[in-house]
């Protein structure tokens, strides 16, 4: 299921922005674009995001910014002093050379990357424990979202159902309705071949029809469509993750009615087997949706 929350933070001289969107696939796929400061937070996010959620595209982003306009000006001595030990080697050996080089100011290292650490966020004092929360908040109503999504989704199938239901009962009236009309068009036909097949034994022939009107039979069809819909209604009734059950639901309502419209015989029937397939086809489209 699609959905989308945005929550936003400040702390201890940082602000921040995490943003979380899904959209619809049969599995889980995560992908989270973190601040290399922040990566340590990759692998909680996952697994809380892996607890919550069983399907769909879910991509977290979360921007952060050192907002602190003290105009601290922070030294990595560690780099500086890198800096200063090569300046040093370079200046003996320009002596050894005989190259006379120009004196160093002390703003000549500052300009240097890595030197000033000011504005750049440390993983030391950034406020993990807020950022979490915040990611806690975002991913209940990102959660909140879907839940408001499935139960839309969940009135539209059982609509849907309601359809399959009545076109179900609707086959059930025309298949009773054809017993008569296969009983009189069989009792002709056979009165017709033993009129003029002398050889043939009365019973064999009246057995090969029978079985032509059992092949007919639609009974065992509308039977598991309509169980199909009671099992179906039960899933949306209950709790946790349906959606495969309810796309391998999807497949047998399919087989079902294909084979009422094989075996239909009369028009009427065949236009209640294509209306199942139709309605069936939109259900289809709405169960990939569904978690």
């Amino acid at each position: 299921m699609t959905g989308f929350s945005s929550t936003t933070g400040t702390q201890g001289g940082y602000s921040w922005i995490l943003e979380i969107r899904g959209v619809n696939a049969k599995g889980l796929d995560l992908r989270l674009r973190l601040p290399e400061q922040l990566a340590a937070l990759e692998r909680p996010m996952r697994a809380e995001l892996s607890a919550k959620f069983s399907r769909g595209n879910v991509g977290l982003t979360l921007r952060l910014e050192h907002t602190d306009t003290s105009g601290r000006v922070v030294i990595d001595d560690g780099v500086l002093d890198a800096y200063l030990d090569a300046a040093i080697r370079v200046r003996f050996k320009a002596r050894e050379k005989g190259l006379k080089l120009a004196s160093s100011k002390a703003t000549d290292f500052l300009g240097l990357r890595g030197v000033v650490a000011s504005g750049d966020a440390t993983a030391a004092d950034i406020p993990t424990d807020q950022i979490m929360a915040s990611f806690r908040e975002a991913v209940e109503a990102f959660g909140a979202m879907r839940v408001a999504e499935g139960t839309a989704l969940a009135a539209v199938l059982s609509e849907h159902l309601d359809q399959v239901a009545a076109l179900t009962t609707g086959a059930v009236e025309l298949a009773e309705a054809r017993l008569g009309q296969m009983a009189d068009t069989l009792a002709i036909n056979l009165a017709r071949v033993m009129d003029n097949v002398d050889a043939a034994d009365p019973d064999r022939v009246a057995q090969e029809l029978a079985m032509l009107a059992v092949k007919a039979d639609v009974t065992e069809e509308v039977n598991r469509l309509a169980a199909h819909v009671d099992a179906a209604r039960a899933l949306l009734e209950g709790d946790g993750a349906i959606g495969r059950k309810l796309d391998f639901l999807m497949q047998e309502f399919n087989r079902e009615a294909n084979t009422l419209c094989s075996k239909s015989g009369t028009t009427d029937l065949t236009r209640v087997g294509l209306d199942l397939k139709a309605v069936i086809d939109q259900m289809r489209e709405q169960v990939q949706n569904v978690e």
